[in-house]
């Protein structure tokens, strides 16, 4: 016959306790004793197992009562293995975005105590009674420790906020927790807070980049679109463009026609393997909404110029530079170099 074993004396709570008491007394304890808070503590990670074999049992109604009335006899529960075994469905969790619900396999009770599967045959298969597995609102994960509480959790993050990184702050059940978001934190991404999970479990939070007005990711490359003056396209000049790192003096080639991309080296989204990907900024020719008397003739002029077949110079130039302009025209139309003054790279790309 299998060693009795008193849950409310492992959790510390009395018999009549509420479900609220058990799970903070839960929470209290498996903050405590969590292996990753006790490195080189061997006996750590029996008494977490422990904690989770008494919550599990008695932060469920149904098998809390079947302890309560067969657990001293030392027999297994009269409706057999699996009677209780199931899917937690309850509303969505304290996190944005809610929760994810799944079993608890049998394979996760394989390391409880051998009380706990004479008691409840090991929890194999699906019975008739149904039943929840998971009484609490968080997903259950399979790490190296039984049946530990991890929950899973959205985070928003501006692209601007992701591309920075730096330390924010976010509420979990009402408690403020600190952390610091990589620089370049990638959308999709999931970052693990140890321990801050309800019950002393992991909280996994997944990135999401929220969108940026008049900015797209496309891998390691940032699209940017930038208004430019009919004047300016044709003559080339400069323009200002904003980039993740903030507004940029954009230097346009002449003979620049909408859709035409520029390339800043270095100004788009951070590399996996260090370094920057590019910045594209596709040109956008704009012409002026309403014209003066003077605008109005030195257009006619312009038309009358084109009609009589003077051609325009082409050419390619450089583009990019930040306070000021780098590089030349390239004579045979293709992109030439520029620095700018934060030493990145910048050509045409036609």
């Amino acid at each position: 016959m299998a060693e009795f074993k008193d849950y409310y004396q492992v959790l510390g709570v009395k018999k009549d306790s509420s479900k609220e008491e058990i799970r903070r007394a839960f929470r209290k304890l498996a903050a405590t004793h969590h292996p990753d808070r006790n490195p080189g503590d061997a006996g750590a990670e029996e008494r977490f197992k422990e904690l989770n074999e008494a919550y599990t049992v008695l932060s469920d109604e149904e098998k809390r009562k079947l302890y309560d009335t067969y657990g001293r006899s030392g027999g297994p529960a009269p409706f057999g293995g699996g009677a209780y075994g199931g899917t937690y469905a309850g509303a969505a969790g304290p996190f944005q975005g809610g929760q994810t619900y799944t079993n608890v396999s049998p394979e996760e009770f394989a390391g409880f105590s051998d009380f706990f599967q004479s008691l409840f045959g090991g929890f194999s298969g699906r019975g008739a009674q149904g039943g929840n597995v998971g009484a609490d609102p968080f997903t259950f994960g399979r790490g190296r420790t039984p049946a530990v509480p991890t929950a899973e959790a959205r985070l928003d993050v501006g692209l601007l906020d992701a591309h920075r990184g730096g330390p924010t702050t976010i509420r979990v059940e009402g408690k403020e927790l600190e952390l610091t978001l990589p620089a370049g934190v990638r959308d999709g991404a999931k970052l693990r807070l140890r321990g801050q999970a309800p019950g002393g479990g992991d909280l996994i939070l997944q990135i999401r980049h929220l969108p940026q007005p008049g900015m797209k990711l496309d891998g390691d490359t940032l699209r940017v679109q930038v208004r430019v003056p009919d004047h300016v396209a044709a003559l080339g000049g400069s323009v200002p463009v904003t980039t993740l790192d903030g507004e940029l003096e954009l230097t346009v080639p002449p003979a620049s026609s909408t859709g035409r991309m520029l390339r800043l080296r270095g100004q788009g989204w951070h590399k996996k393997d260090g370094g920057r990907g590019d910045a594209l900024v596709e040109v956008r020719v704009t012409v002026p909404e309403t014209l003066s008397a003077e605008q109005r003739r030195l257009y006619g002029q312009l038309a009358a110029t084109s009609a009589a077949g003077v051609g325009t110079a082409t050419g390619g130039a450089s583009a990019g530079t930040r306070k000021g302009r780098a590089g030349g025209a390239d004579p045979k139309g293709t992109a030439a170099e520029g620095t700018t003054a934060a030493g990145k790279a910048a050509s045409a790309v036609d």
